[in-house]
């Protein structure tokens, strides 16, 4: 059975749950975002094996009940999942507590803070920015996330025949000013 379908009367109701909150909604990443004030604050959908709400920025909720957890810890920050198997897990005074307290995280402006953190250039890097000025000078125009990515996508290759055909990947890439993933977005 496709998840599109398995969940659907579970779906329904979520949907009903967020209809009577003042959200807007916008289809964003193949799915409906509830949003407030311009920002995205929770969402849910169906999967293999549960379905979810997810608070964007769900690290700053109470969770009283103890049900938000960290779906891929140490990548994700700031959001959390609430994952449900069952029509029955479904309590509306409950998640309606949760999606108003989201709402008010939105009100009061708090975020996590991005990671600085970039990791030094690689040697190989390093030399070709260093070589050739107009890559360089490419480089320098990304993003802090961009340049992050490419940093990471060199430095995890293992064998100097990988790093040598990722380097290359990257020069082009930098040259149109464009990230690894830009595609995919």
């Amino acid at each position: 059975m496709p998840k599109e379908t398995k969940w659907k009367e579970e779906l329904e109701l979520l949907s009903s749950i967020f209809s009577k909150l003042p959200f807007d909604k916008a289809n964003k990443w193949g799915g409906d975002v509830f949003i407030f004030n311009g920002k995205n604050i929770a969402s849910f959908g169906g999967f293999k094996h549960f379905f979810t709400i997810w608070f964007y920025n769900g690290v700053f909720l109470k969770d009283p009940y103890q049900v938000l957890i960290n779906a891929s810890e140490g990548k994700t920050k700031s959001l959390r999942q609430w994952r449900f198997t069952s029509i029955n897990e479904i309590n509306e005074q409950q998640i309606s507590t949760y999606l108003l307290e989201a709402i008010e995280i939105e009100k009061k402006g708090l975020k996590v803070e991005k990671s600085t953190n970039t990791p030094p250039l690689p040697e190989i890097l390093e030399k070709e920015l260093n070589s050739i000025i107009t890559f360089k000078e490419s480089f320098e125009k990304l993003t802090p996330g961009r340049q992050k990515e490419f940093i990471l996508f060199l430095i995890e290759a293992k064998s100097e025949n990988t790093k040598l055909r990722r380097l290359e990947k990257i020069k082009r890439l930098v040259l149109q000013g464009i990230g690894l993933t830009d595609k995919y977005k």
